[in-house]
């Protein structure tokens, strides 16, 4: 139940605080008094599109504040909270705000914590359900009436509804997919012809990951044999000397040993010393035989190196096509063997596809089946209920039906097409309701709905922006009555500007305008009896007041407190 509504800088409002009480809340006022910006920002605060052109001029910010009390019956709010990790106190107090900003983006807060529009949304539609004059236009437009029917439905109907739209998905997917799987023979066998053309293309150079190094490194060695022959010649030079006067590496260290060999004697810590040079003599003389050795095999492999020469060319050209390494190469190739793995298979695969479609279609049409039987027993209901409904809003002889045909194609939602047709006077044949209802007509019929389906959703707030457009007389006095009924199981919040209405309500609220500070601001007060008569008699004869007015005014208390105690014990 909505229990507070705050609205701060917000169009013509500056701010405004309605406390609201159970049963029927009524909000009259003259037009252009601010009725509609109330609903607007109760919309907004529940996460309805919100501009900046709706905050007042010269604010920076608008805050709107919504507070609800969650009844022992709010089962599912408290669950879908509790999911949403929002805490909630133990009077189960839930007090959403917003908040919207000139120069930044809107703040959507539950309890203090920040939530995203689409939580908020969520939330705000197991709490309050708005109807505005637009709303009927639903009901005129076929492709709403399914749902409308399924929102009758239990349980086991919103399952069956859940696993339909499940399995649906999963059948559009194969669909899909056999849809790419299904090209014609002849590019089939264009791209069978190229892959196993790059496969084998690749398989005849076998390679491994370590080509790239190996093939690189013998190829570099043998194109440059001439040079590694004349450094190892020079290092060798340097070693043994080159037979001449220039004394070599290996002949200054033999001195240099024989030499400490003599002034040891004398200095026995230079031993060690010695001990080193000759090791490192030894060392040395090693790898000047290394040297030799090598260079005296290292030749030139004219034959190796063009095999070599026009491997890495082979090597190079695949890169160019298939990857810029030997392993991406390697990749592509085995990427290319799936593809044409499923080429290969492609039959098999289409066959089963398809057997996996068929089951696919059997198991929706089965459960489509069952669907439709069962929004048909709903609609059996729907058309009695709304049939008395609307005998209960003056709308007598009416027939209402609601039309089935089969839709040849599945459909994540069944197979039904579904169409309210209806007879408002006796004779009529049954036709859609576009072709048949005025908007007063309209605004009865959608109560209707409402009526019934506030049994079923639990929203625990009904609002009502005019409803009653288009209709006066008895026809108002009825629809009154129907919309205090509702407010006997479901708040009810109803901006109307007509007196039969007003008067059927248990708070009332004026809704009025007055110039403050050198703009115009609109302001809220809940009435008393006494001031009651006097706004039922502004709605029953205008601004001037009259004896004859307000003792008419008088009179509709009088007789709907009567009524009210009569049908609805209150």
């Amino acid at each position: 139940m909505l229990l507070e509504l705050s609205i701060r800088n917000f169009a013509i409002i500056d701010d405004l605080k309605i406390n609201f009480s159970k049963g029927l809340n009524v909000l009259t006022g003259e037009t252009g008094s601010g009725k509609s910006i109330i609903i607007e920002a109760l919309g907004m605060v529940l996460g309805g599109r919100g501009t900046r052109d709706l905050i007042s001029t010269g604010a920076d910010r608008a805050i709107l504040q919504a507070v609800f009390v969650l009844e022992d019956e709010n089962d599912s709010i408290r669950s879908f909270l509790d999911e949403q990790g929002i805490p909630i106190d133990e009077d189960g107090l839930l007090i959403i705000s917003r908040e919207i900003s000139i120069n930044s983006p809107s703040i959507s807060r539950i309890n203090d914590k920040v939530v995203t529009l689409t939580i908020l949304n969520k939330i705000s539609h197991r709490l309050v359900d708005i109807f505005a004059q637009h709303e009927h236009q639903s009901l005129l437009n076929t492709s709403n009436h399914k749902t409308i029917i399924d929102s009758f439905g239990d349980h086991k109907h919103r399952n069956l509804l859940d696993e339909i739209a499940s399995i649906y998905q999963g059948y559009k997917e194969n669909r899909q997919l056999l849809s790419e799987m299904d090209i014609d023979v002849m590019e089939r066998e264009r791209l069978i012809d190229l892959y196993r053309f790059q496969i084998d293309e690749i398989d005849s150079l076998q390679l491994t990951p370590y080509d790239d190094e190996e093939i690189e490194d013998d190829y570099r060695k043998l194109s440059n044999v001439m040079e590694i022959t004349q450094g190892l010649g020079q290092v060798v030079e340097y070693f043994s000397g080159d037979g001449y006067d220039t004394m070599s590496l290996l002949d200054s260290i033999n001195k240099s040993i024989a030499l400490l060999s003599n002034i040891s004697e004398y200095d026995k810590d230079l031993l060690p010393l010695l001990d080193r040079l000759r090791e490192a003599n030894y060392e040395l003389q090693d790898l000047n035989n290394e040297f030799k050795y090598y260079m005296d095999n290292i030749q030139l492999d004219e034959e190796r190196l063009n095999i070599l020469s026009e491997r890495l060319d082979l090597v190079n050209r695949l890169k160019k096509k298939y990857g810029n390494n030997v392993q991406s190469i390697l990749d592509y190739r085995d990427s290319t063997e799936e593809a044409l793995d499923k080429l290969l298979n492609h039959e098999n695969e289409i066959r089963v596809l398809r057997e996996k479609l068929r089951e696919q279609e059997e198991e929706l049409y089965g459960l489509s089946k069952k669907l439709s039987e069962s929004r048909r027993s709903l609609a059996l209901d729907l058309e009695e209920a709304i049939t008395r409904e609307l005998d209960e809003l003056n709308m007598h002889n009416v027939r209402f039906k609601v039309d089935f045909k089969e839709s040849p194609n599945l459909a994540s939602d069944g197979i039904d097409k579904i169409e309210f047709l209806i007879s408002t006077n006796l004779g009529e044949d049954l036709k859609p309701m576009s072709k048949i209802a005025s908007g007063g007509e309209m605004s009865r019929i959608m109560l209707g709905f409402k009526s019934i389906l506030a049994k079923y959703d639990g929203i625990p707030t009904l609002i009502f922006d005019e409803i009653d457009s288009g209709i006066s007389g008895r026809t108002a006095q009825v629809v009154g009555e129907k919309i205090h009924k509702i407010s006997k199981e479901r708040q009810v919040i109803s901006i109307s500007h007509l007196p039969q209405i007003a008067a059927m309500a248990d708070s009332q609220y004026s809704i009025y305008k007055e110039i403050k500070k050198g703009r115009v601001t609109t302001f809220i007060k809940k009435l008393d009896e006494e001031e009651r008569v006097l706004e039922l008699a502004k709605l029953l004869g205008g601004v001037d007041l009259t004896e004859t007015t307000i003792n008419h005014a008088k009179e509709m208390l009088q007789m709907t407190k009567k009524l009210k105690m009569e049908n609805f014990n209150t």
